[in-house]
């Protein structure tokens, strides 16, 4: 289902013979001060009002995808080309064929009015998709509105109102023939921008190298040979490389590439703290603005969830990307090799995907620092669909949560937790006792003598930082 933090985090893990979900509630105030009865009127309407709101975030998350599509399409950029010119040629109609300085025939009025919802409607939209403090942080983009907005004004005030007193204003024909020159050039300045972005953006892929790990012996059958890595490196970018190995599990000889070689301990399917992201993301800005010729290579074993997670974070910190969301697309897209099949090769993991949206908030929020440290405490957790899940009851459920790669609490049935299996609902609830205080990044992995081994063991976990929760409430869609 969903994955929601403070109020909750909600979950969807996909078996071969079940759904689950789990939902964490999460509070600043200390550990534990009320409880909870499965039964109880209260508990009910919050989790009505939970699942709403996770339903509304579900919703929203869609709609928003499906009007970027949009909104971004090259279709609808062409047809905005289109309408602006024929706006235009009315202009040079009106001061052709129009003789009246205030007086513009009501076809031309009437075309224009429809111009301007429509450049309206595209505003709204873009500001839907983009959120408002992040599409009026553009000065661009504000003029844009501030012009749709009057000529919209403009065009109503001469369809449906008396425009004799027009008369003693007739500037106002002037500037409304200014501003629709100023949006046609802003068109064409729009363009140039995006052939320029997308100049700099093959440049920067160019100076990106993404892969599977560098092996030798039995593994470089069927990932890259070490040796070959190494030559093609030092042939086509000598003295100008440098190395990262995101992986935990495994490392090389950092002789191989002549001691450009830096290590970031992730584990498989797991993600960096927000610190390394930060770090790493200032290291290769400066490596890259040392000499244009400076490349790097980023690696973890299978050259997916963790290098992608890393290679967004360099496109966002150089605003290659703005959005977490477009640095994603555009990495599943160049690493999915459309020749060999459709299967989609780009950042899959939940969390991963979270990281990276962190990391945008970081960049854009905090100015590329670490946001204050906020402390929390995990209060409950709430499983759905858990029929068939283990013993089909929770009560077989072990909860350990992580921090800094140690395990700080765990709890089951017998031990610091709270059972309650509500059977109508399908759903266990968990109320956890003695949670330590929580902050920075935080691992929680849920384990069962008869739930499946996937990855390190654990059917599921995820992660998430305490300071960039909002009012203690986080939600998220698992499966969009």
């Amino acid at each position: 289902m969903f994955r929601v933090m403070k109020a909750s985090f909600s979950r969807k893990v996909n078996f071969k013979l079940c759904h689950l979900s789990d939902c964490i509630l999460l509070s600043s105030s200390s550990p534990h001060t009320s409880e909870l009865t499965g039964g109880t009127k209260e508990a009910c309407i919050y989790e009505r009002n939970l699942i709403n709101f996770i339903f509304a975030s579900f919703c929203s998350n869609k709609i928003k995808k499906i009007v970027h599509s949009i909104v971004s399409s090259f279709a609808i950029g062409i047809f905005g080309v289109f309408l602006i010119l024929l706006d235009v040629a009315l202009i040079f109609a009106d001061l052709i064929f129009t003789d009246s300085n205030v007086y513009i025939p009501l076809e031309y009025r009437s075309i224009s009015l429809a111009i301007a919802l429509f450049f309206l409607m595209d505003v709204l939209l873009r500001v839907f998709v983009e959120g408002r403090q992040h599409y009026f942080s553009d000065l661009l983009n504000i003029l844009d509105t501030a012009i749709t907005v009057i000529i919209l004004l403009v065009d109503v005030i001469y369809i449906f109102f008396d425009v004799k007193f027009l008369k003693d204003v007739p500037r106002w024909t002037r500037l409304f023939r200014l501003l629709r020159l100023i949006i046609l050039i802003r068109v064409f300045h729009l363009a140039h921008l995006k052939r320029q972005l997308g100049k700099l953006i093959r440049r920067l892929v160019k100076r990106i190298i993404a892969m599977s790990f560098p092996s030798s012996g039995g593994q470089s059958f069927y990932r890259n040979p070490i040796k070959e890595v190494v030559q093609f490196l030092d042939k086509k970018h000598p003295n100008h490389y440098r190395v990262y190995n995101l992986c935990s599990e495994r490392a090389y000889d950092p002789k191989h590439f002549h001691n450009r070689v830096s290590r970031i301990m992730i584990d498989d399917h797991n993600v960096p703290t927000l610190w390394e992201m930060v770090a790493f993301s200032k290291e290769v800005e400066e490596w890259l603005a040392q000499d244009p010729e400076n490349i790097i290579v980023i690696h973890c074993k299978g050259g997916k969830g963790r290098t992608g997670t890393m290679v967004c974070a360099c496109l966002i910190a150089t605003e290659i990307f703005l959005t977490a969301e477009e640095s994603l697309y555009y990495f599943g897209e160049r690493r999915t090799d459309k020749t060999n099949g459709t299967k989609y090769q780009g950042v899959e993991t939940p969390s991963q995907n979270r990281y990276v949206g962190y990391f945008a908030q970081v960049k854009h929020s905090y100015n590329w620092n670490l946001p204050p440290r906020k402390t929390l405490f995990i209060k409950r957790f709430v499983i759905y669909s858990i029929h068939g899940v283990g013993t089909g009851d929770g009560y077989d459920l072990k909860v350990q949560i992580v921090m800094k790669k140690k395990i700080v609490f765990s709890c089951t049935s017998l031990n610091n937790c709270r059972v309650f299996h509500d059977t109508e609902t399908d759903r266990v609830i968990i109320d956890v006792f003695n949670c330590p205080p929580l902050y920075d990044d935080v691992k929680v992995q849920v384990s069962s003598s008869d739930f499946p081994k996937y990855y390190h063991n654990y059917p599921f976990f995820f992660w998430f930082n305490t300071s960039l929760i909002q009012n203690n409430r986080y939600g998220y869609n698992i499966n969009p």
